[in-house]
């Protein structure tokens, strides 16, 4: 008994001398660089003439460490990882709703579908005026996410009161765990093309993409087109494994290059799909990123499919998180993705503030370079696994470049100001009811029959002047299908949803409409598995 305690005793003390010694390689207890910086933070917080918060002290001085590294090397609080963490598990605990705070007001925009909001009655349109018993008025954004989120279970009282009826309503609800959806919506567009939204790369990415998929296959989908446009990026293994669904074989998706070998990976094909043989069309714009470039650049590497719109943002560093004590966290740069023909993604960052400036800026015109001919002496050439030529440099730039339209002052205005659902909002009120006795059960008899009457324009045009929106009937008559294309979006959502509001505005997306013509090149390209 005695050797065996002896033996557990060398055990934990071998292990602790093991632990003590790698930290120090790794961190040398008397490095010259970390006692300076002690010293600095010790006399900074004993001897500075106000008192100050350490933890504010320290919070700056990480981030000052880390401000002239890349741009994605990154300090998070506490408080915002754990709303990240959220984000890429794809889920929070709540009353599920999603909510606009108009004039002060809280108003429900949609209550989510299955949410505990959503089954004790809560509408779209609700005003949300006392949290429980009290005034809930002036408060901001992060105020109310505060309010109503909370632990599973645990129950919150609300005060709503109902435009249509003109009644106050008391609301006690039990909160619960809300999936956030990364596909926004998947619909069939004019009966045989499948369209899919992803907004995100988080955990249940994956699954969700296959059920969608799956579905639209049980509804007649023939082609798919696969919306990437502002899809930041997120989990790289969600990357993979969704360019694995439409690549075949072990073929290579994205490898990774750090400076330490044990960050250098590949990640291949791993199994066959029923999606390998579908024709298909990615859309991209300078809001794609990340994740989103990898499932991009995987599919034109391989001539697979062909990447429409915009050329993306550039973002290709990997990044590993490290959790500190207190539940903050470093996301530090270490290594970068590189497509399957050996293109870096990112871009050159040494000017940060060109760096994100380029984006905003960046102006191209509408061509289509299926086999990237074009002369662009900034490019770097690099092949296709079939020996298409593409082009690196940073970011993925698309097949077919379809430009976003560019948005007068008057429609900026318009969005910045949030005028098309104020005006929407108010319709709301007085016809809602209406509306959903006629519509409701029909989505495609509203998308052929409503239209809003000349009555109906004239009181949006006043009520955006009346809201000091500045045009002129040139303006209002050259974006004139867009405007009303987007009113009418918001009422289709009002009335189904996420479905609804994308069935409405696919027909007045410049890019989506052009990416239809060009399915048929899309069955051209060698890597095509249906040839």
């Amino acid at each position: 008994m005695k050797k065996i305690i002896s033996a557990i005793i060398i055990s934990i003390l071998l292990g602790f001398f093991l632990g003590v010694k790698l930290d120090d390689l790794l961190f040398p207890l008397k490095d010259v660089q970390l006692d300076k910086f002690e010293k600095a933070y010790r006399y900074t917080s004993y001897f500075y003439v106000d008192s100050l918060n350490e933890e504010e002290l320290m919070d700056n001085a990480i981030e000052g460490m880390l401000k002239n590294l890349d741009p994605h090397s990154v300090y998070i609080t506490p408080e915002e990882f754990s709303f990240e963490e959220e984000e890429m598990r794809g889920n929070f605990e709540g009353i599920g709703i999603e909510f606009q705070i108009l004039k002060d007001t809280i108003v429900v925009v949609s209550p989510i579908t299955g949410g505990p909001s959503e089954s004790v009655g809560i509408l779209a349109g609700d005003r949300i005026i006392k949290i429980e018993g009290k005034d809930a008025t002036g408060l901001t954004n992060e105020d109310v996410i505060k309010l109503l989120r909370g632990k599973k279970g645990s129950t919150v009282n609300v005060t709503v009161l109902r435009p249509s009826s003109n009644s106050t309503i008391d609301f006690t609800i039990v909160r619960d765990r809300i999936n956030l959806n990364s596909v926004d919506v998947a619909l069939l567009y004019n009966s045989n093309i499948g369209y899919l939204n992803l907004t995100r790369f988080s955990e249940t990415s994956t699954n969700e993409v296959i059920e969608a998929l799956n579905r639209l296959r049980k509804e007649g989908m023939q082609k798919l087109v696969l919306d990437l446009r502002n899809n930041p990026g997120g989990l790289l293994t969600q990357a993979f494994n969704i360019a694995d669904l439409f690549i075949d074989s072990t073929k290579m998706i994205v490898y990774t290059k750090g400076r330490y070998a044990e960050f250098d990976e590949e990640f291949r094909a791993r199994r066959n799909y029923p999606f390998e043989k579908l024709p298909l069309i990615i859309l991209v714009n300078r809001g794609s990123a990340s994740a989103s470039e990898i499932v991009a650049g995987a599919i034109q590497d391989w001539d697979r499919g062909l990447i429409v719109g915009e050329t993306t943002f550039g973002k290709g560093l990997v990044q590993r998180q490290f959790v500190l004590p207190d539940n903050s966290a470093l996301r530090i740069t270490v290594s970068k993705y590189y497509t399957p023909s050996g293109r870096e993604i990112q871009r050159n960052y040494k000017n940060r503030e060109e760096y994100y400036n380029q984006i905003n800026y960046r102006e191209e015109t509408d061509s289509i370079n299926i086999d990237h001919n074009y002369e662009d002496s900034s490019a770097v050439i690099f092949y296709t696994k079939h020996g298409r030529k593409v082009f690196g440099g940073g970011g993925i730039t698309p097949d077919i470049i379809i430009d976003a339209e560019r948005s007068s002052d008057f429609l900026v205005d318009l969005r910045k100001n949030n005028i098309y659902y104020q005006f929407v909002r108010n319709y709301l009120d007085k016809n809602g009811q209406k509306l959903r006795n006629l519509y409701s059960s029909d989505m495609n008899y509203f998308l052929h029959n409503f239209d809003f009457d000349s009555k109906e324009v004239n009181e949006f045009l006043r009520f955006a002047k009346n809201n000091n929106i500045k045009f002129s009937s040139k303006d209002f008559q050259g974006s004139k299908k867009y405007v009303l294309g987007i009113l009418k979006a918001f009422i289709a959502r009002e009335l189904f949803k996420e479905k609804g509001w994308y069935s409405v505005l696919l027909n007045i997306d410049r890019q989506f409409q052009n990416a239809l013509q060009y399915f048929e090149e899309a069955t051209k390209l060698p890597g095509f598995y249906g040839n």
